[in-house]
């Protein structure tokens, strides 16, 4: 007989097997579509390994590719790429239970714990309806996106410009970094103001994360009533989000700017609007986004350490970014300082910070350095390419990032292996830890061990 939290806790790893398992079963459905003689561009099917990858990379929302995808797959292995990218985004258990609600009206009480793991939210009110509004407003902001694609895609490419269109806005919103233009991303694009505004517009929305949009919404009905008062209203996580996507889109976006400036490889050749406009990008894109306006292989040195960085950052929790997110990084960061400051309490913005949140924090950030540390050395071991090359390649699929030192389409079978689990569990990994940290046991032992100090530092 199982006392009452072991029960709970065994129910709640049963959580986070299924979110783990939807993801896998999405990738094996995924690859066997692709697999088809209808979704390749030449009737004869996509080779196992490759369909393999480009089903992992979909639903991982990640981006690297061994083969290009306009024109590897057909329209109809394009379309199934995009479902699988749009599942991948939201959750593959996100779209099963919206489906679900369209044909009845209310979720059973074990769904709605289900969708509280999903979106790591610590209260059951209003989850159907916050459900609901996450994929209406997924469709919408990706229909706004869309349109405004068109407006240079379509006099560009003619009526295939619409599916361009559609595919880039899905695409960009879920950061997947995944387009089916060319085989070099975004590049002929780094000079288009409207391409690169609407795609940093649409990565930007899909990385702050649902919360903080319905958030932004009821500080701004506040406005008209209080003013600029209303802003002090936005929740603690919220404030985390906003301060450290501007702040880290800003500064990484001047550091590309000084550290590429003269580089005629990249933007030494623009004007000061283009390096700009591209140094913007470039800061964005790296935070899970995965589309490139410059080649990622002649970058200097220190833009790629800081590219790194950056990515490994990532984007914001409950949103369609990868990485360990910028609220787990402010929060560690934040723990630290107060330690140096001898500071019982962890405070930003006027609030304290739950002690267990700096313990998820630390899980995660541990969690996927070790999963990049691991297929660091194993890539290291199976290919023979430079070591930054390769550490760009890990740290992008396991923040999910998609960018690459145009190494992903030379790689062998091993290391098509490595960097498939590495994207499985970049993008699984950090959310299982979540659930897991997240469990509230009941039961436990009253009787705790002596405590002892230790050194450390």
């Amino acid at each position: 007989m199982l006392l009452p939290g072991k029960k709970k806790y065994k129910e709640r790893l049963s959580t986070t097997r299924k979110i783990m398992l939807s993801f896998a079963f999405g990738i094996a459905l995924g690859t066997l579509l692709l697999m088809l003689p209808i979704s390749s561009a030449d009737g004869r099917g996509v080779p196992f390994m490759d369909a393999l990858f480009t089903a992992t990379t979909a639903v991982c929302v990640t981006g690297l590719v061994t083969v290009p995808v306009f024109s590897t797959f057909s329209f109809f292995g394009q379309v199934i790429i995009l479902i699988l990218i749009q599942a991948g985004g939201l959750g593959i258990i996100t779209i099963m239970y919206g489906i679900l609600l369209r044909f009845r009206k209310k979720m059973r009480l074990s769904e709605t714990f289900l969708m509280q793991d999903v979106f790591n939210i610590d209260t059951l009110s209003g989850m159907e309806h916050f459900m609901k509004s996450v994929i209406f407003g997924t469709f919408v902001v990706e229909g706004v996106g869309a349109l405004l694609y068109m407006t240079v895609f379509i006099p560009q490419f003619g009526l295939r410009g619409v599916w361009i269109s559609i595919f880039n806005s899905i695409s960009a919103f879920c950061n997947a970094g995944i387009d089916v233009i060319s085989d070099q991303s975004l590049c002929p694009y780094v000079g288009n103001f409207t391409v690169n505004a609407v795609t940093s517009a649409l990565v930007i929305l899909g990385g702050a994360g649902f919360v903080v949009w319905w958030d932004v919404i009821r500080a701004a009905r506040q406005w008209k009533i209080k003013g600029p008062r209303s802003l002090e209203f936005l929740t603690l996580h919220s404030k985390i989000v906003i301060s450290s996507t501007v702040f880290l889109l800003l500064v990484g976006g001047l550091l590309f700017y000084i550290f590429e400036y003269n580089n005629p490889a990249t933007i030494g050749d623009m004007s000061i609007f283009g390096k700009v406009q591209t140094s913007l990008f470039q800061s964005m894109t790296t935070r899970t986004a995965g589309f490139a306006t410059i080649p990622q292989e002649n970058l200097r040195e220190e833009s790629v350490v800081v590219a790194l960085l950056l990515m490994f950052i990532g984007g914001s929790p409950v949103g369609t970014a990868g990485g360990v997110k910028t609220v787990t990084v402010v929060v560690l960061l934040t723990s630290a300082l107060a330690t140096i400051r001898d500071k019982k309490e962890v405070e930003l913005f006027d609030r304290r910070i739950a002690r267990q949140a700096v313990g998820k924090a630390v899980a995660v950030v541990c969690t996927s350095f070790l999963i990049m540390f691991t297929s660091t050395v194993l890539l290291a071991a199976f290919t023979n390419f430079s070591l930054i090359d390769i550490m760009y390649e890990t740290v992008s699929a396991t923040a999910t990032v998609g960018l690459t030192r145009n190494l992903t389409s030379s790689l062998n079978l091993p290391g098509m292996i490595v960097i498939i689990l590495t994207m499985y569990f970049g993008r699984v990994g950090p959310i299982s830890l979540l659930i897991a940290f997240n469990t509230k046991r009941s039961g436990e032992n009253s009787i705790k061990n002596p405590v002892e100090d230790v050194s450390v530092g």
